[in-house]
């Protein structure tokens, strides 16, 4: 095997899984990282427990103080949305009102440096509409400062061009919530008057509290004509006009079907939405709707919000959401990937976990547009039943057929599988977690200042469907001409052609693919080829062999790859723009093995890359998800480090850092890897060993690197390569 420092690729596969399987939940044999974003969620969690007067214990609010002035940036004051990039107003701004809260003084040069730099960003004035929204409720801002939303948009019904179920499932929850708000405009007290005279020094250029948030319809009319922009802009009016006559008992009767739709879609466990930021509007919602902090709604909602908290290093901070069906399955993919028994113990209780968290309710918003559809999907938290999303179904499908060819035969993967494919949208693609999601005009009302009120078909997930239906295919062809085979084949296969056409469709005039949950370029070129490789798609195809030579020239001069979050709004530095990292140095090296032989020169300085960059691990921290000690040893075996943020929630304005994305994609690399040596007769490829021994043979050349089989043989209760 290619060998740098002495360390060889099987060598680098048996140390990284030591450091996987030591960081496996004990407790249900699953895994999950810090899903990292930016300093909002924690903000706004002290937020929330100002408003309903939950005080926080001073050891708590020390830890949040730290997690705030170790995360600012040093030169300007600001807190970011990712690592490496700009400071964001509306985000420092937020950071600002949540330290006021906490009884920072004034002086102190946290906030005199982040009050510099909202000043220099314009002030209050420039802040998102969410940030508007939450000075509102503290009477920063005035109500009126914020676009209207009638509560009697939950009234529309689903075959309008205009209603809920045509914003994306995030969005959908979110206005919900502010409906009621809306109604209510409820203003609540911050902890004193230091803290008012705080923020009112956060205006550029004098008070005004009612600043508008759209420019006068005049000057949109001269600049856009008649346009749905311009119509949005006489909407606005018209709706305002309505909140000052609107018919009671309809508002009434409206705002009885929002707390319905809040209440309905609260799981037992207190989560709405499966992530953060539903949860803390639907919170104030309830309190603006009169339910008591004593109210069960509340307390579990607030419960909730607390799960989400992640303590380490002196730190408490909250994340948006949770990601234990998503890491659990791309785990256990990377092990077998990497030559792992499907027998040890370890994925065997991986594989038990992530069947028993199949969403098999009769419920969830995907049913409005698919009603006949039967229930078979995974969402990627611990606790969504409402929201399964496609991507997390195909990785888990994948990962059940990579440890068992048989679960095929299993009616619960069955359904999964037609779950997934009845999904699809009309364009041949899929959006995460509704069908034909795609209506863009919504995106420009004036809630929408984050361009993110659709769901629709993207690339990679595209890449990961036909992935799993071509290992489907793969396994299932002996079973060919009896049912329920016969049927699901046919099913499979014409998916496949439509979701083939829909690549071709979305293909950029590069040959890269666009990735809207990952970062960017790369992450979406690389799922796509992976998926078209899986379903016998050739090489020959202008459609892969473009990809291929665009993987290839932005490949960095040190071997890996590296694409910053900034491409989102930049496409000339289309998978480029930052130093190597290894979960993009993984999906560059995937996306090749997927149709060139591992002796290929990008491949093996991709390979190398990752080889050079593994470090043992040095990590010992005490960490507590949701209040409650991680029982896991970090300090084992090797891993790689990276501190960019690699994941993508809401392009241009979200970005997320899976802890384990630098983990388990390099180690899917490196097993494929050692696996396509194999196939090609480059080294003698023994999966599975079960004694005391190490065995060595040198094999041969690959470009002037040494390839050794280098097999580390351990006792008889591990499986390793």
């Amino acid at each position: 095997m290619d060998t740098c420092n002495g360390v060889n690729v099987l060598d680098a596969i048996q140390h990284a899984a030591d450091y996987l399987l030591s960081i496996q939940r004990p407790a249900g044999y699953f895994w999950c990282s810090e899903v990292e974003s930016n300093s909002t969620m924690t903000s706004e969690y002290v937020i929330a427990r100002q408003i309903l007067g939950l005080h926080l214990q001073d050891s708590t609010m020390q830890k949040i103080v730290k997690y705030y002035r170790e995360g600012q940036n040093p030169a300007d004051g600001s807190w970011s949305i990712a690592y490496g990039v700009d400071g964001d107003i509306s985000v420092t701004t937020e950071a600002y009102l949540a330290l006021t809260i906490l009884g920072m003084d004034a002086e102190d040069p946290v906030l005199c440096k982040a009050k510099s730099f909202i000043l220099s960003k314009g002030g209050l004035t420039h802040v998102r509409m969410l940030t508007r929204i939450n000075l509102a409720l503290f009477g920063i801002l005035s109500w009126d400062a914020v676009p209207v939303l009638p509560a009697e948009l939950i009234l529309l019904p689903s075959n309008v061009p205009v209603n809920l179920y045509n914003f994306s499932c995030w969005a959908r929850d979110t206005i919900v919530a502010l409906l009621v708000i809306n109604h209510h405009r409820p203003v609540f007290r911050l902890p004193n008057e230091k803290c008012y005279s705080m923020m009112d020094e956060l205006w550029s250029s004098g008070i005004n509290r009612s600043v508008p948030y759209v420019p006068p319809l005049r000057d949109v009319l001269l600049k856009h004509g008649a346009t749905w922009k311009s119509f949005v802009s006489v909407m606005e009016l018209v709706l305002k006009a309505y909140e000052k006559f609107k018919i009671r008992p309809l508002r009434k009767y409206a705002l009885e079907k929002c707390m319905k739709f809040i209440l309905e879609h609260q799981e037992e466990q207190g989560v709405i939405g499966g992530i953060f930021p539903v949860t803390f509007f639907s919170v104030i919602a309830m309190a603006a709707e009169g339910f008591s902090v004593q109210s069960k709604e509340v307390i579990k909602a607030m419960e909730a919000l607390e799960q989400f908290s992640w303590e380490t290093d002196g730190q408490y901070r909250l994340q948006s959401c949770s990601s234990p069906v998503w890491d659990t399955s791309l785990a256990t993919i990377a092990l077998l990937d990497c030559g792992y028994s499907p027998k040890d113990i370890r994925i065997e209780g991986a594989v038990r976990w992530m069947l028993d968290r199949q969403c098999l309710v009769q419920h969830g918003d995907w049913k409005v547009y698919r009603p006949k559809l039967e229930a078979g999907g995974w969402s990627f938290e611990y606790f969504n039943t409402w929201y399964p999303d496609v991507d997390d179904s195909a990785v888990v499908l994948t990962s059940l057929f990579k440890h068992d060819p048989d679960s095929i035969h299993r009616s619960n993967v069955q359904r999964g599988m037609k779950w997934v494919m009845g999904m699809q949208n009309k364009d041949g693609g899929w959006g995460a977690f509704d069908v034909d999601n795609d209506k863009f005009f919504l995106n420009e009302i004036p809630f929408s200042d984050m361009d993110a009120l659709c769901d629709p078909s993207c690339p990679d997930l595209a890449g990961h469907i036909l992935e799993m239906l071509g290992i489907y295919l793969q396994i299932s062809g002996e079973y060919a001409h009896t049912e329920p085979h016969q049927s699901l084949r046919r099913e499979a296969t014409s998916s496949i052609s439509r979701g083939v056409k829909y690549l071709r469709d979305s293909q950029e005039l590069q040959g890269s693919w666009y990735g809207r949950w990952g970062v960017n370029y790369l992450y979406g070129t690389s799922g796509c080829l992976c998926g078209l490789a899986c379903i016998g798609f050739p090489e020959s195809d202008m459609m892969v062999s473009r990809a291929i030579e665009w993987l290839k020239n932005c490949q960095n001069d040190d071997g890996g790859w590296g694409e910053s979050v900034l491409t989102y709004s930049d496409k000339s530095m289309m998978g480029k723009g930052i130093g190597s990292t290894a979960s993009q140095t993984a999906w560059g090296v995937m996306g090749l093995l997927a149709y060139l032989p591992s002796d290929d020169e990008s491949i093996t300085r991709g390979v190398m890359w990752l080889l050079r960059n593994l470090r043992p691990s040095t990590e010992t921290p005490e960490v507590y998800e949701g209040g409650k000690k991680v029982h896991v040893d970090f300090s084992v075996g090797m891993t790689w480090t990276e501190d960019q943020f690699t994941g993508t929630g809401f392009p241009g304005h979200w970005y997320i850092r899976y802890v384990l994305y630098r983990h388990y994609f390099p180690m899917m690399a490196l097993g494929r890897y050692a696996q396509s040596l194999s196939a090609a007769g480059k080294t003698k490829y023994i999966p599975t060993i079960t004694m005391n021994l190490i065995i060595r043979l040198t094999t041969g050349n690959l470009g002037g690197i040494s390839v050794q089989l280098h097999v580390s043989l351990i006792n008889s209760r591990d499986s390793a390569v």
